[in-house]
């Protein structure tokens, strides 16, 4: 008896594993709800900002209104309570639970870009939020900016998702109207199209364009999902076990 018992104990959390491989992203989740060194790197990237958008206004020559291109996710709404959420579901993602989500309205702001969107607003620099949430977030996604009174947070400064997820369309109609002076995200493509075509190495391009990080580009931290992900599979449809298969077998070892 004492023998399967002892079997059973070992094998347990292979079993648990494999029945939820979306607990992968435990520590990635808790970690940027429980740890300074999150609020630390945000506080970093949007003092940064401020620096940098001083330096860009004294530069800026244009007739057009000066603005501030910001992401949401990650970038000034945490959406970790979601993630949460998912992985004690045993998932990774819902739909229907990002809906859910998305109309409560009730993510919480992500460290240090109120202060920073506030203070673009005292130099009468507009802020453009361009999201690849859809049209049905659209509503409460604006009720959730305007609850902690972020500039600009109406319809005419909202940029959502429509025909696809490459934001460079949008980068540009509003560079028709605006002077940008800085962009915000958590990934690569809310910057420049550059990152956006799968399959490409974006550690390359990275260092291509070094300088503008910091200075035209600011990065935030979102450890839990981005585009970051999608290299790491190979095939078509994959279930959530083998994604977590494919990741553990990208890990680099010795």
């Amino acid at each position: 008896m004492r023998k399967y018992i002892f079997i059973i104990l070992v094998i347990a959390p292979f079993f648990v594993k494999a029945q939820n491989p979306a607990r992968d992203f435990t520590n990635a989740i808790l970690w940027q709800q429980t740890s300074g060194e999150y609020r630390a790197l945000c506080f970093q990237a949007y003092n940064f900002a401020r620096l940098s958008l001083k330096e860009a206004l004294w530069e800026a020559k244009t007739t057009k209104p000066n603005c501030v291109i910001v992401d949401i996710d990650e970038t000034v709404l945490d959406n970790s309570a979601f993630q949460g959420h998912e992985i004690k579901k045993g998932l990774s993602y819902d739909q229907k639970d990002w809906a859910e989500w998305t109309n409560l309205a009730q993510a919480d702001t992500v460290p240090g870009a109120l202060a920073f969107l506030k203070f673009a607003a005292s130099k009468n620099i507009e802020t453009i939020y361009i999201s690849n949430r859809d049209g049905k977030d659209y509503a409460a996604t604006l009720k959730n900016l305007q609850k902690f009174g972020f500039p600009n947070a109406d319809e005419s400064h909202f940029f959502a998702m429509k025909d696809s997820s490459n934001k460079e369309p949008r980068r540009q109609a509003v560079l028709g109207k605006y002077n940008i002076l800085l962009l915000c995200g958590d990934n690569l493509s809310d910057f420049s199209n550059i990152f956006y075509r799968e399959n490409k190495n974006t550690i390359e391009q990275v260092n291509a364009s070094q300088a503008l990080f910091g200075t035209k580009y600011i990065v935030l931290p979102n450890p839990m999902y981005g585009d970051w992900e999608k290299p790491l599979y190979q095939g078509g449809k994959l279930s959530d076990e083998e994604k977590a298969n494919q990741r553990l077998k990208r890990l680099k070892s010795y």
